[in-house]
């Protein structure tokens, strides 16, 4: 299969300007002030990325949800659990991969006492490829990949769709391997169980491919 070409409207995290540091920390660091974008003005704080800058499996997602703003940490609530259960199927070892988010800031409309996730917009993920950017180039990761479209857009432009790609391993500009597939998230919004035992065993399969990248 030809690896796809990102779109020259919306450059790839990774061809665009970035951060550049030599260590996680330091990248780390930096961004807890970070405000190329409004987002930082309501959330807790940045939340960055997690694991081993050894790790050879980056996993990238659209942006922390309310639990992980208050952690400070990626994949800590209901999606995060379900991710764990699934890789674990897969025969991954999370502890072996790098977890992050396209957006490093939770972005959420206020119902009550609760905050619900809002999408981020297209420029909110471009300024803040400027981070995701950064750690594809300290890690240059074995395999990247993108969950959920968010996390594709921000890898790989608009020219690139998630249901037309999903389970496919693409080439980058860049040269590194990116599997597409969805966010978990995506199974916790369905209701009908046969459906969500479907498409979370779809889910697996998926991540399966990983195990080839960890040998």
């Amino acid at each position: 299969m030809a690896p796809a070409q990102a779109a020259s409207r919306v450059p790839p995290a990774f061809v665009q300007p970035h951060a550049e540091a030599r260590r996680l920390s330091a990248l780390r660091q930096e961004s807890e002030s970070c405000e190329r974008c409004d987002l930082y003005k309501n959330a807790t704080q940045t939340v960055f990325g997690d694991g081993a800058q050894a790790a050879r499996v980056m996993l990238v997602g659209e942006q922390p949800g309310d639990r992980e703003d208050i952690a400070g940490r990626p994949f800590v609530g209901p999606a995060g659990k379900l991710l764990d259960e699934c890789l674990h199927e897969a025969g991954v070892d999370r502890s072996l991969c790098y977890v992050t988010n396209a957006v490093k800031h939770f972005k959420f409309e206020p119902r009550g006492k609760r905050r619900i996730h809002a999408k981020p917009s297209a420029g909110e993920v471009q300024r803040c490829a400027w981070w995701l950017g950064g750690e594809l180039d300290v890690l240059r990761p074995d395999l990247v990949v993108a969950l959920g479209a968010t996390a594709l857009y921000s890898l790989m432009g608009r020219s690139v769709g998630l249901n037309k790609e999903r389970g496919h391993i693409l080439k980058t500009s860049s040269g590194l391997h990116l599997l597409v597939t969805i966010h978990p998230s995506f199974l916790l919004r369905i209701h009908d169980h046969q459906d969500r035992d479907a498409e979370r065993a779809r889910f697996v399969d998926d991540l399966r491919s990983i195990t080839h990248y960890l040998k």
